[in-house]
């Protein structure tokens, strides 16, 4: 066994399909959920499938509180020894003339703060500094923070860029306490996030323009992040590791 690896916003997209891969690599995992329970309690099965424990924990990663207790929750439940910073929100589709000042608000404060904190709880339990055993921290992110959203969410876009330079910041600084800090930058994803976001047909019409000729799976994604919280990525950290086909 690995340990436990924590994934935000793992009841649906790309984080269900890191929690499942995970465990089929041993760790033990915590999915964390902001409403959907019943989702949550179906990837906490697909889990325990593998052979290992599941445990699904409500919190709002936008929340200090609901975060602090997020954590509390996966101390009880086994040591951390992963966490995947996959929790995120658009904010909807917009140009920047048009933004809702609400909306935008809370893209920040889950995309970005909720980031920051879940980062902050892991390094005080990862770090050796803290009295931990090591371990890694995987932000996900978009190729979006490069291209830039034009037209359609260059709000989401700034969100990312922030969390990659947050990314290369906290590698450094912890890279001598045993903590690994990488993120992937994910291209087109089939998931529901084009849905939420008020267009259900994006990632197949954009995949198309992919030079691959098509969107990810989730599941492709989730290879890149469990692979970098595993031995086999033990000299890799503050990196960017794009998955986006080409593009």
């Amino acid at each position: 066994m690995n340990g436990v690896m924590l994934v935000t916003g793992g009841s649906r997209g790309i984080g269900a399909a890191v929690a499942v891969l995970a465990a089929r690599n041993g760790f033990d995992v915590a999915v964390n959920y902001r409403e959907d329970e019943r989702a949550a309690s179906a990837i906490v099965e697909a889990v325990r499938s593998s052979g290992v424990r599941g445990l699904a924990i409500k919190a709002d990663v936008a929340v200090e509180a609901d975060v602090v207790r997020m954590f509390e929750a996966v101390d009880t439940f086994g040591p951390l020894k992963a966490l995947v910073n996959n929790a995120g929100i658009t904010g909807g589709f917009a140009r920047v003339a048009d933004l809702n000042g609400p909306a935008l608000e809370r893209m920040l404060a889950v995309n970005v703060t909720g980031a920051i904190l879940c980062a902050r709880e892991a390094v005080r339990r990862l770090s050796t500094v803290w009295g931990g055993d090591g371990g890694s921290i995987v932000n996900v992110s978009s190729l979006a923070a490069k291209l830039g959203g034009a037209g359609e969410w260059v709000h989401y876009a700034a969100s990312k860029g922030a969390i990659q330079t947050f990314t290369v910041g906290l590698a450094r600084e912890v890279a001598g306490e045993g903590v690994r800090v990488n993120a992937v930058a994910a291209g087109i994803v089939d998931t529901e996030m084009h849905l939420a976001a008020g267009d259900p047909h994006r990632a197949k019409r954009t995949g198309a323009t992919v030079p691959i000729g098509r969107a990810a799976t989730p599941h492709e994604i989730a290879e890149a992040i469990v692979w970098l919280t595993s031995p086999a990525a033990s000299y890799v950290t503050g990196t960017i590791l794009e998955a986006g086909g080409g593009r």
